[in-house]
């Protein structure tokens, strides 16, 4: 997983509440196990018409916004079924950081599993950002999480948010769960011949 220090990129305002992980990515594409070619289904209903064409009204169909790292969303995103498939869609089409009043538990989590930073914000700190992100002529903004801070355009002062120290600590190292495991490997290994030594029964081959 890569890590995530600092991002800096492009905010895209979503000013909607309730936006749930099939509206992120809708079930017909849940067949595949890849993380990866999600991206052209994400938000797909909001962003194409039935005949495949983009809605030019929606904030990741244009200019500057579709090359978004950083959404700006409503509370309760990411509500609904479960599917880890969300975040690797968000993800899939570079966002790696999402800003909200609230998320859904799982989502939420899913989300720092994945790579993505989802920081929770009060509401009127939120709509400062929205309104920010909208008439910025360079909504360009930087999500610095050593610092917990954003840094927003303009010159105004930045943001601090708080984040669990855990995750925060696992992002910075780019660590999934695979790579927590991976990182007590020599313990793992150690345990292993010391259980094989000891019960090498346990390690027989079973005819």
């Amino acid at each position: 997983m890569q890590p995530f220090t600092k991002l800096t990129g492009v905010a895209a305002p979503l000013p909607l509440v309730n936006v749930d992980t099939d509206k992120i990515i809708p079930a017909k594409w849940l067949k595949t196990i890849k993380r990866t070619g999600l991206g052209i289904a994400a938000f797909e209903t909001l962003r194409y018409e039935t005949d495949g064409s983009e809605k030019p009204d929606f904030v990741l169909n244009r200019e500057p916004y579709r090359h978004a790292e950083i959404l700006i969303a409503g509370a309760n995103f990411g509500c609904g079924s479960s599917r880890e498939h969300a975040p690797w869609a968000l993800l899939d089409f570079g966002i790696r950081c999402v800003i909200a009043p609230s998320f859904a538990d799982i989502f939420f989590n899913n989300c720092f599993k994945n790579g993505i930073l989802p920081i929770v914000l009060p509401q009127e700190q939120i709509d400062l950002l929205m309104q920010e992100a909208t008439e910025a002529d360079d909504p360009t903004f930087t999500v610095d999480l050593e610092a917990k801070e954003i840094i927003r355009p303009r010159g105004n002062a930045p943001l601090p948010f708080d984040v669990d120290a855990f995750s925060r600590d696992c992002l910075l190292q780019g660590l999934d769960d695979i790579g927590l495991t991976l990182a007590k490997s020599t313990k793992i290994d150690g345990f292993e011949s010391q259980q094989r030594t000891g019960q090498p029964w346990l390690y027989r081959a079973v005819a």
